[in-house]
Parts: C-alpha cells; structure tokens; sequence
C-alpha cells in the first residue's frame, strides 16, 4: 500500500512515515499542499493522510484536488479540530474519512486498510492461495500450519502478489507500491526480497518468476 502523509507538523509526520511503514506500507511525507501536488502528479498514491489545516495550500482545497484529479487515491483527513461541523465539512468536500488530533496510531492504520478495501476491485479481509493465508489486519502470513514471520517488505511483496490472483506483477510496480519515493529504480531490492520471501515460504515453491517480466504466485487460490 502506497499512502502519501501531508502533514506540516515535521516531528510528526516522520513519526507517521516510521509507524506505517512497520505496518508494511510504503510511505512518502510532504509538509505543504504544493509539495502534495507535485508528488501526486508522478506518483500512484492509493491514500492520502492529509492534514486539514496546511499552510499555502489549504486541506480543504488539496482535498478538492485530490478527488477530482486523482480519484483512485483514497483521503484520510486530520484535524484539531472536534465540532461536528467540521467533520461533516470535511467529508462533504470528498475526504473518505475523518480522525481528530490526537488519535491512537492503531486507530491510524485500521482506517488506512478499511479505506483500501474500498477499491473498485472487492478485496477480502483475509487473503488466500495455495495453502497460505495472509491477515493485512494483524499482519499475520501462515501457511498450512505454520507461522511465517516476514520483514514490513516481505509482507508488503507477498501482499501485492496475493491480490494479483496469480497474475504478473513487474518488478517496478513491487518497487512503486512497497518502496518510497527515495527508493533507487536500479537497486536490486526487490529481487532480494523476493528472493529472502520465497525461502521463509519453504517448499513446494509458490513464487515464480517470468524472466523480464515480473513474478507471480503459482498454484492455485483456497
């Protein structure tokens, strides 16, 4: 999951970016709505966590943007403030859902995979193929009867190959959904990951790769 935090607070939007991305997610921090733009014009972001109250450009009108330009990306705003007004002000300018300052950071991650559930494509709460069933809530993986403990990364590969349904997923889209932006195209990241991944698994192999194209899960789903 690629989330986009737009919060001009410095200490805790870097405390945003370390939380979500150990919850296997792929995170990029701005600190204005101009910076906010400019990623979201070369970036496929599925969320944005955005704070209402932004310095230049407004949430408010980020918002506007954000839903009429991107509408794929899905908007959790952040405020101070907590009169009812505001929230319903809040939604009714297209923000998907709403979370007052301070919140519990769990609260933060379940809104975030409620919000990615609601993709034009139905996607289970649990996800399962080939004996291994993945729990994006709890971010627990199993297969057959055993635990698997894998790295946020790992996660976040198996993740994205599960969703596929068995189809190709390239190398640079497992980069731009599990990596952040300062992640280098060039780097070997991936195949290392996958590579690491595919031994926690164990045997019989799951994960097959098509040679210049990408990798897929074989087998079949449960």
């Amino acid at each position: 999951m690629r989330v986009l935090v737009i919060e001009d607070e410095v200490m805790l939007a870097e405390a945003l970016q370390s939380g979500l991305r150990s919850a296997a997610m792929a995170v990029d921090i701005v600190h204005d709505g101009e910076a906010a733009l400019e990623h979201l014009a070369v970036t496929e972001y599925d969320a944005a966590v955005l704070d209402r109250d932004l310095p230049g450009v407004h949430g408010d009108q980020l918002c506007g943007l954000i839903v009429e330009n991107h509408p794929a990306c899905r908007i959790l705003m952040l405020t101070a403030a907590r009169r009812l007004g505001d929230k319903v002000a809040g939604l009714e300018l297209g923000a998907d859902d709403y979370l007052t300052k301070p919140f519990e950071f769990p609260e933060l991650v379940a809104r975030l995979h409620a919000l990615n559930r609601r993709n034009p494509v139905v996607q289970p709460p649990l996800l399962d193929w080939a004996g291994i069933r993945l729990d994006p809530f709890r971010r627990e993986v199993r297969r057959d009867d055993r635990d698997i403990r894998l790295t946020p990364k790992e996660f976040a590969v198996l993740e994205l190959l599960m969703r596929r349904q068995g189809g190709v997923v390239s190398a640079e889209a497992l980069l731009e959904k599990a990596w952040d932006a300062h992640a280098d195209p060039f780097t070997n990241a991936v195949r290392i990951t996958v590579s690491t991944l595919r031994a926690k698994l164990g045997q019989p192999a799951v994960i097959g790769t098509m040679k210049g194209v990408g990798y897929y899960l074989e087998g079949r789903p449960a």
